[in-house]
């Protein structure tokens, strides 16, 4: 940049003796003089005119172009840090004023430039935001289908042979004196083929989670509990109230029930579960209650990534979800869902 100091120095000086020789043609053409050895004895301070002319001339001209040289060198510096700017992505241009027209035009196209670069990286940030979506919908589809294909094969065919084991020790065991040892371990395999069915429900209600389809919340858990009801050896209690629940809040209260249901079947050893779906003022409240052996809150459990599933879960509904546990005594879940559209109503 410091050459262009140089050259509105340089400029300057040039146009300064151009003029000087110019009004001197004029001067001479004008007023034509009859002796010219006056002008080679002319003096000024001690200078001759003829040095003294075109020094102060070159001077004139000199600062003349070092005050203009500066102002565009300065000019320049702005331009091309606002140009930095824009490479790098930084703030937008501030708002200028230029008493100059073709700076104000410059400048114009920089927040033409600007406003075009922020367009163009908008459009590469929503490109990439939609192909991370795609992407990822696309391994959520493809989970769901290996989900489901292993539940089928897992419904087929273990699923069933445990069934026929179940049928064919009870037959054993039905022909078997209850005084014998060999109908004591009849039971004891009974009992061990029992809760692998119903470890096996469990997991298989993890691995294809039935869907609303259309239904409420309350038609889809009541057939959901209705369905264990008459497959698990487990004593299933509901209390649903009728009220409209928004379809996003449904669908994650619904799988929060399945999820539990099935941490209870695989996990608490309950004989007994509760679940209620509740609405208390301006929230939405989901009990869900055994009977079973319990844990100690805050210790890693075997279902505890079942749990933090159903914590994200509750987190994307804007719910609170809180666990009471106490060993031998049964676990209480409860989620606490805030109806936002109703208190603005209200309000």
């Amino acid at each position: 940049m410091s050459n262009i100091v140089k050259r509105h120095v340089g400029f300057g000086m040039l146009y300064s003796l151009l003029l000087l020789a110019g009004l001197a043609v004029l001067y001479i053409v004008d007023f034509p003089m009859d002796d010219w050895t006056d002008i080679w004895t002319m003096h000024k301070s001690t200078v001759p005119f003829l040095i003294a002319a075109p020094l102060f001339v070159l001077f004139s001209g000199a600062i003349l172009g070092l005050f203009s040289g500066l102002y565009w060198r300065k000019r320049w510096h702005q331009a091309a840090r606002e140009m930095e700017s824009i490479r790098e992505g930084q703030q937008p241009l501030k708002k200028r004023s230029f008493s100059l027209s073709e700076l104000q035009h410059t400048w114009a196209e920089l927040e033409r430039l600007q406003t075009y670069m922020n367009e163009q990286a908008k459009l590469a940030q929503k490109l990439t935001n939609e192909r991370v979506i795609d992407r990822e919908e696309e391994v959520q589809r493809i989970v769901s289908e290996e989900r489901n294909r292993l539940a089928r094969e897992l419904h087929d065919s273990v699923s069933q042979e445990l069934f026929a084991a179940s049928m064919l020790i009870s037959a054993l065991t039905e022909s078997e004196e209850e005084v014998t040892p060999l109908f004591k371990a009849l039971k004891q395999l009974e009992a061990m083929v029992q809760q692998s069915q119903l470890e096996m429900r469990a997991l298989l209600l993890h691995l294809r989670p039935a869907a609303l389809k259309g239904k409420t919340l309350q038609e889809g858990m009541e057939l959901l509990l209705e369905d264990l009801r008459a497959k698990v050896p487990l004593s299933i209690e509901w209390e649903l109230d009728t009220f409209p629940v928004e379809k996003g809040i449904e669908d994650q209260l619904f799988r929060i029930v399945q999820e539990s249901v099935s941490n209870t079947l695989r996990h608490a050893k309950a004989e007994s579960v509760s679940i209620k779906l509740l609405q208390r003022d301006s929230f939405i409240i989901l009990l869900v209650q055994d009977d079973g052996i319990g844990f100690e809150v805050g210790t890693e459990q075997p279902g505890a990534y079942g749990l933090q599933n159903m914590k994200e879960r509750a987190a994307e509904i804007g719910a609170h979800l809180r666990v009471v546990s106490v060993p031998k005594q049964g676990t209480r879940l409860e989620v606490r869902v805030p109806m936002l559209d109703r208190e603005e109503e209200e309000a």
